[in-house]
């Protein structure tokens, strides 16, 4: 049993691309931050209650090793809140978390029955992660000893979240690095907020509520940039033309637009990501206009 519950904990950590079964102090203490976020969404502690994104912040703690979120996120299950109620779910967080040594998980896991192998949709690996990191070769880990512990914690939740989104890390550091440098309070004069810069405009779009919240500031420029990743059909400059100066911008000038702040952003991001083609899911939008002219004129 030990052996299983060891694979399922490098599994959860896979499918995160954070190392669950081998987390280190500052993943942990990443981990715990989530945690007081999920605990506050989910009794309405000073923000208002959301159990559905408390489960969300669980299972993201989770992937990172917290035996906390396993607990809770387990309690979540057992008594569908947040979401539907699934005992077997209950019983493998439940029994995730013994395994990582929380004092209380015992009792709880004999009141959801036995072990089946069940695991929630959130924790199970998906091939399109796999193949991002297979395709990534940068050391994301030498790149964090790199910089100051106040610039880790982001780090690791942009490493983290970046894949639930089809993004490559790599990718989504860059543009956090060129807009804040990691800083969840900037704010620039446009009016652009948080570690992703967000414009009201944009968060109100991807359903973000509090840009100075990390995770939901994280959370919506990975969903802007995956949706101009599908609009412009991989292509990394038009993408992130699109992220600063918008996408109105590059299909009116069709292409990256003539702006000098633009074109140096662009220059930016892919020293940091040098390459041109990203993958991208067709079915989150249409291709962009002027790519669809530009096709047809070209068969």
């Amino acid at each position: 049993m030990r052996k299983i519950f060891s694979v399922l904990l490098l599994g959860a950590c896979l499918a995160g691309n954070a190392r669950v079964a081998c987390a280190n102090p500052q993943e942990l203490v990443d981990a715990s931050v989530l945690v007081a976020q999920a605990l506050a969404y989910e009794h309405g502690e000073g923000v208002p209650r959301d159990p559905e994104r408390a489960a969300e912040l669980y299972c993201d703690a989770v992937r990172l090793g917290s035996s906390e979120a396993m607990y809770s996120l387990g309690w979540m299950y057992a008594n569908g809140r947040g979401v539907a109620r699934d005992d077997a779910y209950a019983a493998t967080l439940f029994d995730m978390a013994v395994f990582s040594g929380h004092a209380e998980a015992a009792k709880a896991r004999r009141l959801v029955g036995d072990y089946s192998g069940s695991v929630p949709e959130c924790l199970k690996a998906r091939a399109v992660e796999r193949s991002f990191a297979a395709r990534d070769t940068w050391d994301t880990q030498k790149y964090l000893a790199s910089l100051p512990d106040h610039k880790k914690r982001m780090v690791e939740l942009i490493t983290t979240l970046a894949p639930r989104f089809s993004i490559e890390p790599r990718l989504a550091l860059a543009i956090a690095t060129t807009e804040s440098n990691f800083d969840a309070t900037a704010t620039s004069p446009k009016n652009a907020m948080g570690v992703m810069q967000l414009i009201p405009e944009t968060a109100s779009r991807f359903n973000v509520k509090d840009s100075f919240d990390p995770v939901q500031n994280i959370k919506g420029g990975l969903a802007y940039l995956r949706w101009l990743l599908a609009y412009y059909q991989g292509n990394v400059a038009l993408a992130v033309a699109g992220y600063n100066a918008g996408e109105g911008a590059v299909d009116r000038y069709r292409g990256v637009p003539p702006y000098k702040e633009t074109q140096n952003y662009v220059k930016r991001i892919l020293a940091f990501f040098p390459r041109t083609e990203h993958p991208f899911d067709a079915h989150v939008v249409s291709a962009s206009p002027f790519l669809q002219t530009f096709k047809a004129v070209s068969r």
